[in-house]
């Protein structure tokens, strides 16, 4: 399992000495050592200026801890904020303030070269409306990632084979997105998201785009990742029913985050 970037140095890649190890899944042995948080906020804000004279405040001191192997929600209405903190999480945006720690690495004084390169390593994203390149066959959407990791064309061919065959489409490898059906771009996207075999999944409204029944085929497939693989997960849901999937749901409502709710049956 790939380990957290903590920087990097004439194009190399420094891991951490001790990277956070993945939580046992299905309970662990007594007396075994409780796992850091793979992520860790504190007392987190965002704001937007509008105009020059008026801030308004997104993300109103947010404190959340996610463990490693974890499967987990953020549910909220539309404007609640949840995209926002999504965004801070997988480092497309920083906080106003606060502070963000993942696995052993200080976001808050990474630069953006740094953060740039954590999330190409350490995140896999997938969206709602899939974001795959158009004109562009599946095999090559899942290469992307890797293209840009400096990963050499025999070894991320290979791997976006392997990836493509793990969500069930090593059928349309050829296909463009024009070519397949939304629950068969999400599969993609998802395999795209595995690329770089990230510790973390962020999934935004995953299912969305989908009618229920391919909405929860791609529930099956993020439960999969999460108890073979062991990726910690991360979804953004609107929907409480999808969030009841996972192990534990944090509710957002005007920026403010609530304490994380164990679910009965959630990720089993």
């Amino acid at each position: 399992m790939m380990s957290l970037p903590v920087g990097h140095a004439e194009g190399q890649v420094i891991a951490p000495a001790s990277p956070p190890a993945l939580a046992p899944q299905g309970g662990g042995q007594s007396g075994a050592v409780a796992p850091q948080p793979v992520i860790q906020l504190s007392d987190i804000y965002k704001g937007f200026f509008l105009g020059t004279d008026h801030e308004l405040t997104v993300l109103k001191g947010v404190n959340l801890a996610i463990y490693p192997g974890e499967f987990v929600s953020i549910v909220g209405s539309s404007g609640s904020g949840k995209s926002t903190l999504m965004n801070i999480i997988g480092l497309l945006d920083r906080p106003t303030s606060g502070r963000y720690l993942l696995g052993d690495v200080d976001i808050s004084e990474a630069d953006d070269n740094e953060a740039a390169l954590i999330r190409s390593l350490s995140i896999g994203f997938v969206f709602q409306n899939f974001n795959l390149v158009g004109r562009t066959d599946a095999l090559k959407n899942v290469e992307l990632p890797m293209m840009y990791a400096g990963v050499g064309r025999a070894q991320r061919r290979e791997r976006a084979l392997k990836l493509l065959e793990l969500v069930g489409m090593s059928e349309r490898i050829h296909h463009q997105p024009s070519e397949l059906s939304g629950g068969q771009k999400q599969r993609v996207a998802i395999a795209r998201a595995m690329a770089n075999d990230p510790d973390i999944i962020l999934a935004d409204e995953p299912t969305g785009a989908l009618d229920t029944a391919t909405g929860l085929m791609v529930m099956d497939l993020f439960h999969r990742l999460h108890r073979e693989q062991g990726k910690t997960i991360v979804l953004i849901t609107h929907n409480p029913e999808l969030a009841e999937q996972t192990q534990r749901i944090f509710t957002m409502v005007d920026g403010v985050l609530g304490e994380g709710v164990s679910t009965k049956g959630g990720a089993q």
